[in-house]
């Protein structure tokens, strides 16, 4: 049967749901937009995501792509994302829907991802960003944080900073083009980018970081940390609710971070 691929750009409120994937136990926010789509076209495929985001993890742009029956499709691609919207709880949404070749897809094309980790650092937490930022209320060292930061990017092997699964992963070299943050008043913004990322290697990263700023590690640590290939000797797992996984980059689309910055100050 002839079908039309959707590409759809997702942003999620990630508090309360066990994560991307359909779970057997709890629900994901994948199972809650599969259930959308099919009630406005039935015989629809599986949502394939470019991102398995952990439970209490938050999105802006998630990238997902989807197989409709051609004869099933009968609306203009404008009103795709207000139709499944519809259907969604007000912590998701669809923000764009886009057609795209047939051999595209979401997680195998991908060739970068940006996240961002957000911390409200300050002695009282700020009840307006409690469920997006992590709250440490100590004074940081800013300085050794920005130097610590700077030894992930490159290519390195990044088995300290993520966590295990429950099987082995037989590549865990991955490349950073950039780790760094800006602190804005009492928000600090860590951006992280890179080809790909293991299993909460962000929150072991920023944790570690943290860590570092308040004096546990020394700034120059980070490289032997990275060499042990051991979680054991990095720092700890920032909080999930803190990360939001910002852009997903596709063949040439990533741009110098600049560019990308104004999604946030605007």
């Amino acid at each position: 049967m002839e079908s039309v691929k959707i590409k759809l750009i997702i942003a999620y409120d990630g508090t309360g749901y066990s994560g991307w994937q359909v779970q057997k136990v709890g629900v994901g926010i994948q199972e809650k937009i599969e259930e959308a789509i099919y009630k406005i076209f039935p015989g629809a495929g599986r949502l394939h995501s470019s991102s398995r985001t952990d439970a209490g993890v938050h999105a802006l742009g998630m990238v997902a792509h989807v197989e409709i029956p051609k004869e099933k499709f009968r609306m203009p691609l404008k009103k795709v994302p207000l139709a499944i919207n519809a259907y969604l709880p007000e912590e998701i949404r669809i923000m764009k829907a886009a057609k795209c070749s047939p051999d595209f897809h979401s997680r195998f094309n991908a060739t970068g991802k940006q996240y961002r980790y957000f911390i409200w650092n300050y002695p009282a937490n700020n009840p307006l960003l409690r469920r997006f930022c992590w709250h440490i209320p100590t004074k940081l060292d800013v300085q050794k944080m920005k130097f610590a930061a700077n030894q992930f990017v490159g290519t390195h092997n990044f088995k300290s900073f993520a966590a295990n699964r429950n099987y082995e992963v037989e590549n865990t070299v991955r490349t950073l083009w950039k780790c760094d943050f800006k602190k804005r008043n009492n928000l600090i913004i860590f951006i992280i980018e890179g080809d790909g990322f293991l299993y909460k290697m962000c929150r072991g990263i920023v944790g570690t970081i943290v860590q570092v700023g308040f004096g546990k590690f020394e700034p120059t640590s980070i490289k032997e940390m990275l060499s042990k290939r051991d979680r054991r000797v990095a720092g700890m797992s920032a909080p999930a609710n803190g990360l939001i996984l910002w852009k997903v980059f596709y063949d040439k689309e990533r741009q110098p971070l600049s560019t990308q910055e104004n999604d946030f100050e605007s």
